[in-house]
């Protein structure tokens, strides 16, 4: 396949369906199937308004990523709009981490996709499955983004009836007084069990650390913004459907299950999901919820690839990044970039034969992601409140304002600070904690090298200079409309 040497333009492939599911696939993550055991374990009932809570702050990180992606049409993702406004820096840091996250994500995806396979095939060796996943992201993604955009339709449709199943499957269950191990199925399970908040403010503090994992990806529809048709119309649409379907995919299901039986009788390590159609008496119930956790690792792993791929292509479009990962193949798919994001997955093959500690493995890396996705949505943030400060006009004239834009996202990043306490209450995501500083040391030595390419001093000396014709100007657009001069700081940007 031949590549084109001209400047590269990714195509607008992705129509209205494929950005609603891939909306829904990236608010839907693996760790609902998987990891809502362990929050109920833990937090109980409480882990209602630990989704509510979650679900709540990343809506208004979503919205000021809306606001910012169709203030210029020119931007790809976040990383651009992030460059733009604070800087050739946050461009660098927001992009290589964002890359990093979904690496680090798909490495946990794809070994747990081998476990999955295992439930059919004990005997077969672990790195053969690995493989093949790894193989088969390739072959998804290279054809075309709307073989992409196909693929994720499918996979989310497959999480939307589970979930849907589990939902009538339950409430059948309630209304008919379902019991089992001495309790009924009743909606008083909620309370009944030592109320609503049964293991204490701490224990619905270790919640969140647990529960903050399962939403990460749900940014990732601002990925597709280079390469959806009318955006305008299909991004808000997306963005503003997210409460309902946090309500629904998370809130509900959860409601049902611990509906169902008391939340003591919960497993930290099994599905709940698997649990709720086993006592059912659904016949194979394991093996389709097992096809259904796969399906969403695979989605996981699938839309990891996706976006680290438009990430890197942007970055060396950039200069950020090699010259060759911006090269398109002739169906405007970033080959190499989506290559070389797949070649790093094979560290998941490695991890497969880690003596005594892949369920650790897990919880570090995992942390490790969600610490990283925060780092971006927080720079998201911080972009959005330059924005409104250093350009007033585009804010004014947007048809997409974030609700509460003047202090919602001081009480989302306060919300971030809180839950970087939260992982220091548990040895296991402290530890986590304290080794995600090792890749922003990397980061910014890659930085720092960067630096002294006269390309990039070149950059910092023109948003400089823009910095300070926007300053002016906004100062200009507020005294001609009666607005008081109102300043954010913006040190990050110089």
């Amino acid at each position: 396949m031949s590549e084109t040497h001209t400047e590269p333009h990714l195509e607008r492939g992705l129509s209205n369906r494929h950005i609603q599911l891939i909306a829904i696939g990236g608010a839907i993550g693996t760790g609902l199937f998987m990891g809502s055991g362990k929050t109920i374990a833990v937090a109980g009932p409480s882990v209602i308004f630990v989704y509510m809570v979650i679900g709540f702050m990343l809506f208004f990180v979503m919205r000021a990523m809306g606001e910012l992606l169709l203030s210029n049409s020119e931007y790809k993702n976040f990383s651009d709009f992030a460059g733009d406004i604070l800087g050739p820096w946050a461009a660098f840091f927001t992009g290589w981490t964002y890359w990093f996250c979904w690496v680090v994500t798909g490495i946990a995806d794809v070994v747990a996709i081998a476990h999955y396979v295992a439930f059919w095939w004990p005997d077969l060796a672990l790195w053969i499955p690995a493989v093949a996943c790894i193989a088969l992201l390739v072959a998804l993604n290279l054809p075309s983004v709307k073989n992409f955009g196909e693929t994720e339709f499918w996979f989310a449709l497959v999480k939307i009836v589970a979930i849907g199943a589990l939902i009538i499957v339950g409430l059948v269950m309630v209304i008919t007084g379902f019991e089992h191990n001495g309790a009924t199925a009743s909606f008083a399970n909620l309370w009944n069990d030592g109320g609503m908040f049964p293991t204490g403010f701490m224990g619905f503090v270790a919640g969140f650390q647990i529960a903050t994992f399962a939403f990460v990806g749900i940014e990732l529809v601002g990925t597709t913004a280079a390469e959806t048709k009318d955006p305008e119309t299909t991004l808000p649409r997306a963005i503003n459907s997210i409460p309902a379907r946090i309500l629904f995919f998370y809130v509900g299901a959860l409601i049902i299950l611990m509906a169902v039986q008391p939340w003591k009788l919960f497993s930290a390590d099994e599905s709940p999901f698997v649990g709720m159609f086993a006592l059912a008496g659904l016949a194979g119930a394991a093996g389709i919820v097992n096809f259904v956790v796969l399906t969403s690792a695979t989605s996981s792993a699938n839309s990891g690839i996706y976006s680290t791929s438009r990430m890197v292509h942007g970055l060396a479009q950039e200069g950020d990044a090699p010259q060759p990962f911006a090269r398109l193949s002739r169906t405007k798919v970033p080959r190499n970039a989506l290559l070389f994001s797949c070649m790093f997955l094979l560290a998941g093959v490695a991890l497969l034969y880690a003596k005594g500690g892949v369920a650790e493995a897990f919880t570090l890396v995992t942390t490790i992601s969600a610490l990283c996705f925060m780092f971006v949505w927080s720079i998201i943030l911080v972009s959005y409140l330059v924005f409104r400060s250093r350009r007033p006009h585009l804010h004014a004239a947007s048809k997409f304002k974030m609700p509460g834009g003047a202090f919602m996202p001081y009480v989302v990043l306060g919300f971030f600070a809180f839950i970087l306490w939260a992982l220091t209450t548990q040895p296991d995501t402290l530890a986590a904690l304290l080794f995600t500083p090792v890749w922003f040391i990397a980061v910014g030595i890659g930085y720092a090298v960067r630096r002294r390419n006269p390309q990039h001093a070149a950059l910092r000396l023109l948003h400089e200079d823009k910095v300070r014709d926007e300053r002016q100007a906004a100062a200009a657009f507020r005294a001609g409309n009666g607005v008081e001069d109102r300043d954010v700081s913006e040190s990050v940007s110089q």
